[in-house]
């Protein structure tokens, strides 16, 4: 069995980032037992530092803290529905987005990606009520090739994911809870 233990920011992440996981999870390693726990949620002001974020200091502590566990750290760029904009048409019709909405040609340069997401949808967009939803639909194939923190992602939940697995199938490994 493997562990995920995910650190996000907003209630809807809570939601929606264990789906994420399942899902990449289930593409990388179909056979995979995958126990995604609730996750932690932090707010932003906590990962911020005067001089921005410090995802590689971040990295670089936890890893310090826990060698005995697999850890990566992932940020989406501006904010987690950036990756809902870089797959955008496959989204349509889903929580009443547009049918005719298209992606960007920088879905990462967007500040306001949820206001760029209601802007487009025939009622409200929120993150508690949505994000979980819009996660377990958008095309991810088309998100890894226009988003690079999406791709970044994937290839951190599939390197944690194919590492613990070939640590499970080694005799007398014990298999660490992945964070």
């Amino acid at each position: 069995m493997i562990r995920i233990v995910a650190i996000v920011e907003g209630d809807g992440e809570v939601k929606a980032v264990p789906v994420l996981l399942r899902r990449i999870g289930a593409a990388v390693a179909p056979l995979a037992t995958l126990d995604v726990a609730r996750p932690i949620r932090v707010p932003r002001g906590r990962f911020l530092k005067a001089s921005g974020l410090e995802g590689a200091a971040l990295l670089r502590r936890a890893r310090a803290t826990r060698p005995d566990l697999l850890i990566e750290v992932v940020l989406a760029k501006c904010e987690y529905e950036a990756w809902f904009i870089a797959a955008a048409d496959s989204l349509r019709g889903t929580r009443g987005i547009s049918n005719t909405a298209n992606v960007p040609p920088d879905p990462e340069s967007i500040r306001g990606a949820k206001e760029w997401l209601r802007a487009r949808m025939s009622g409200p967009y929120s993150p508690t009520a949505d994000q979980a939803a819009l996660t377990a639909r958008f095309d991810m194939t088309a998100a890894r090739r226009r988003s690079p923190s999406f791709d970044k992602m994937w290839r951190a939940v599939s390197a944690l994911m194919l590492s613990a697995r070939s640590q499970e199938e080694q005799p007398g490994c014990r298999l660490p809870t992945v964070r």
